[in-house]
């Protein structure tokens, strides 16, 4: 199988995505895929050659010419977090060209990197949700108003984003305006969530060839107030335990709504779903993650092992399932 694998993005989480790839790649199994890594980078789409050149992909066909030989691609693997890898425009894309992908389809990723959509798309599930205001670019915005309503400390964040970049926690009111603008320089609409205080959970999900895979569960223990960047991407900055040290209940109802927010959105391909678990037992979602980060130090990867498999087998799971499938 000829595979075209898309790497990078446009997002603040770039080098980690470009990581990502790297490790990914290096576990697909060389005697089943022919694999070219394409970087993606705004307009510029490129292979580097072993000797440093670079060869544009041609999105008119989906193809790549390098010294004089045409190459076509029997499939995509998108390994980007945020856009346009995770915001559903390369699914669009992908979906035009008629090239089947590893992720969720157009319309799941549209739902998905959209907080405030994730959100009304699993409300029926039962998941607990923290009480929003959602705030477009030129509203007024009450800073008093808001700390009244939501309590304080609260988080400010970006409503679509594929990063924690432009998140904060906020812990008085007067902090609130440059929080907002914060949250702004990322998306162009916010959300201010009220503060869940608890244990935060991160659950892999896979529906591949009708059997549904729910990887061990991971806790993120962040060093700093939350589990910013620099806590998902540097160590030493969060402790993170695989298999959580959690009631087995507990467990059980975290993969019970994973699986539901999962199927709620119509997802497909590995996801990650976090929550944050209240010392009462109740779960609340944080997000749901549909291409989730696969570096050396990520959380999926170290569930997958947990569970006994390796990436590559993880992943002949995922391109057996959504090679033939159509958008």
């Amino acid at each position: 199988m000829k595979i075209a694998f898309l790497a990078g993005g446009d997002s603040s989480e770039r080098e980690i995505a470009l990581q990502s790839a790297a490790q990914i790649e290096a576990a697909l199994d060389p005697g089943k895929y022919d694999v070219t890594v394409i970087d993606v980078r705004g307009r510029d789409w490129h292979y580097t050659a072993p000797d440093g050149r670079r060869w544009q992909l041609d999105r008119n066909d989906f193809s790549l010419t390098v010294d004089g030989c045409r190459r076509e691609f029997d499939y995509a693997l998108i390994l980007i977090h945020g856009t346009p890898g995770e915001d559903g425009k390369l699914q669009g894309y992908l979906d035009i060209m008629g090239i089947p992908y590893s992720s969720c389809s157009m319309t799941s990723s549209v739902i998905t990197f959209d907080k405030i959509s994730t959100k009304r798309a699993v409300a029926a599930t039962g998941v607990g949700l923290a009480r929003e205001r959602f705030i477009r670019r030129g509203d007024a915005v009450d800073p008093d108003a808001l700390a009244a309503e939501l309590g304080l400390p609260l988080f400010v964040k970006p409503n679509a984003s594929g990063s924690s970049f432009g998140v904060t926690r906020v812990e008085r009111a007067g902090e609130i305006p440059a929080a907002v603008e914060r949250a702004f320089a990322e998306s162009d609409e916010v959300l201010v969530e009220e503060c869940i205080r608890g244990r935060e959970m991160g659950c892999g999900v896979l529906i591949a060839g009708g059997r549904e895979y729910l990887l061990p569960i991971t806790e993120i223990r962040p060093k700093k107030e939350f589990f910013d960047f620099q806590a998902k991407y540097e160590a030493g900055y969060s402790d993170e335990i695989t298999p959580a040290e959690i009631a087995p209940q507990t467990a059980a109802e975290l993969h019970r709504l994973a699986l539901a927010a999962y199927k709620a959105c119509r997802c497909r391909g590995i996801v990650r779903v976090d929550f944050i678990v209240t010392p009462e037992g109740r779960p609340y979602l944080i997000e749901i993650n549909t291409i989730p980060g696969m570096s050396a130090g990520s959380i999926v990867p170290k569930q997958v092992r947990a569970a006994g498999m390796t990436l590559g087998e993880l992943y002949d799971l995922i391109i057996a399932d959504t090679c033939g499938r159509k958008p």
